[in-house]
């Protein structure tokens, strides 16, 4: 039966890590800069776990266009007022060369709580994520197109990844974030849930034993929001040009609204067990863009180009009608012109042909990387 449509409304956050201008090494956030940002930016920004984090919100965008200039403001600002002292934002999943055990935790309640029940496990969280929150209202139909999106998780890792180094090296994977964040608890693919209930039960456990607070203490890589009535992807890196993370978001909302829209012809998106999805995501998170993803229907490994042409063919009228088709065949131009990971480790990579030693070509990349972020401002 027909249904009415969803707002898919649109909230993108994305997580910054602070260098110093000069050392190109992290730096934590003076006080002052976080005062100025707060007060120009109204409840969009806020600390993050380590004083060289911080993290900014959008509002509730209807479409792209929307996101697209809330994006920058946040952005702009961010940059702007880092730079009077001396710092610049970079948005890359991991520092290139930074050490977590150089780092300090925020001092506030809820990260001290995060220190004492994560131990060893919390402090080398010296990661950066990018968010994207689709408005559903329905909580049954909340939980119904999560179970079928999780499908496409991987892809728009792959195409996010911008976390090739890890404390000076090249971990040869495209997305090492995801291997720090894997080892807190409750992370990774959703489970399959049958409804709204069965999610608020399994919550309500381990609030009911005060293992947790709330449903904000679940990481999944995606998650009904505990705030706002949207699904929230948690899967991505963040992304130096704001392009890309548009383009993040723009996917992620136009295959949402397909699954709606298959679900008004009483059809659905076959859901795959985890194991299975967990093999792509893995394959993301290792290769990027630059090898295939598993196509469990054809059983084949599918070229990621050939991946991403089936998702913009399938999503084309959905995109058409959310107004952010541009945005969405941009992932052609990812493609093209690498990942973050690639353009990384690329320049990583001309610096030492040009006789850099290894630690001022990771500082090339750090430079790349403020490069990128201002890019689009």
């Amino acid at each position: 039966m027909a249904s009415t449509e969803p707002a898919f409304s649109l909230g993108i956050e994305e997580e910054y890590l602070l260098v110093d201008r000069d050392s190109l090494d992290l730096s934590p956030a003076p006080q002052a800069l976080m005062e100025r940002c707060s007060a120009e930016l109204e409840g969009q920004f806020s600390p993050e776990f380590l004083e060289c984090q911080v993290e900014i919100g959008t509002k509730v965008c209807r479409d792209i266009n929307e996101a697209r200039e809330d994006l920058k403001r946040l952005r702009s600002t961010v940059a702007r007022v880092a730079g009077e002292f001396n710092l610049a934002p970079i948005a890359a999943s991991c520092h290139p060369f930074s050490d977590w055990r150089d780092q300090h935790h925020t001092r506030k309640d809820r990260y001290d709580s995060l220190r004492d029940d994560l131990a060893g496990v919390v402090r080398r969280l010296l990661i950066c994520g990018n968010h994207v929150h689709i408005g559903i209202d329905d909580h049954d139909r909340r939980i119904d197109l999560m179970n079928q999106l999780k499908y496409f998780l991987p892809h728009l890792l792959a195409l996010s990844c911008s976390s090739p180094f890890w404390q000076g090296e090249d971990t040869g994977l495209s997305c090492y974030r995801l291997t720090v964040f894997d080892n807190l608890p409750r992370t990774g693919p959703p489970p399959k849930l049958e409804g709204w209930g069965e999610f608020e039960r399994s919550v309500a456990a381990l609030v009911d034993l005060g293992l947790i607070e709330d449903a904000t203490k679940i990481w999944w890589d995606l998650r009904p929001s505990h705030k706002f009535p949207t699904i929230e992807s948690r899967i991505c890196d963040v992304s130096p040009r704001m392009e890309t993370a548009l383009t993040l978001a723009a996917l992620t909302q136009s295959l949402t609204r397909m699954l709606w829209r298959l679900s008004q012809k009483n059809q659905r998106w076959r859901i795959y067990d985890n194991f299975l999805i967990s093999e792509n995501r893995w394959r993301a998170q290792r290769y990027g863009i630059n090898q295939g993803l598993i196509d469990f229907g054809a059983k084949t490994i599918l070229p990621f180009a050939n991946a991403i042409e089936e998702i913009i063919e399938l999503v084309a009228e959905d995109a058409g009608i959310l107004g952010c088709t541009r945005e969405v065949e941009h992932a052609r131009t990812i493609l093209s012109e690498g990942n973050s990971a690639n353009r990384q480790r690329q320049v990583f990579e001309d610096a030492i042909e040009a006789e850099y030693t290894p630690d001022d070509a990771l500082k090339a990349v750090v430079k790349h990387l403020i490069e990128e972020f201002h890019a689009d401002l």
